[in-house]
């Protein structure tokens, strides 16, 4: 009670003083001074997050049905690759490398260092702790999308991944244009935001049975 009644005292002491015009004046510098400063601190720090911590991206296409559909409204985590390497399965934003300036949304197949060996709709994953190679289950496909070019062998060199759509019959991805190098990739779909009845946090992310 005492703490209140000071404030109030204070606050109607303040309010019946009388100031200078010079005085007025000065508060109101300080005050603009101190928004720019306050503004230019928030957009310095909202910049900060966008290009280096977490970005938004809407998915434009069918490539990863069912898993994401158009215009879900994804953010992108940035920061986790620079802790450790992606993950088979991982579901990630990347720059095309065969063209500048566009963004795809694939899922992690293989690893540097493996063989993947796509026959039909099988995927084998060949490395040193396989070296027969292990299937990939991968429950997250709807029969249905099934399909497009789906017979052959890939090496994959240090650096290099290969990566599909979920929708692998319209989905253009390592198939098409090759391994994924490294350091194109942006990040990993860390939340989906809409639709509001899809929030989620890792959504589509897939973690395999290795046998």
């Amino acid at each position: 009670m005492c703490d209140m009644d000071i404030v109030g005292n204070d606050s109607q002491t303040v309010s019946n003083e009388k100031t200078s015009p010079n005085t007025t004046a000065s508060e109101k510098n300080a005050a603009s001074r101190s928004l720019i400063l306050y503004t230019a601190v928030a957009l310095g720090l909202a910049l900060f997050i966008r290009f280096f911590i977490a970005a938004p991206y809407i998915v434009s296409g069918a490539s990863m049905e069912p898993t994401f559909d158009n215009l879900h409204y994804l953010i992108i985590d940035r920061v986790s690759y620079e802790l450790r390497e992606p993950a088979r399965g991982d579901v990630i934003v990347f720059d095309l490398p065969t063209e500048l300036g566009r963004s795809l949304i694939k899922r992690v197949i293989g690893l540097p260092g493996e063989i993947v060996i796509m026959s039909g709709n099988t995927i084998m994953i060949q490395n040193a702790e396989h070296p027969e190679g292990f299937t990939l289950d991968e429950p997250y496909l709807d029969p249905a999308n099934l399909g497009g070019e789906n017979n052959m062998r890939v090496t994959l060199a240090q650096g290099e991944y290969f990566v599909l759509g979920d929708n692998r019959h319209v989905s253009s991805d390592s198939r098409i244009w090759g391994s994924l190098p490294r350091e194109t990739i942006v990040g990993r779909v860390l939340l989906r935001l809409y639709p509001l009845n899809m929030v989620s946090a890792l959504p589509g992310e897939a973690r395999y049975q290795e046998e």
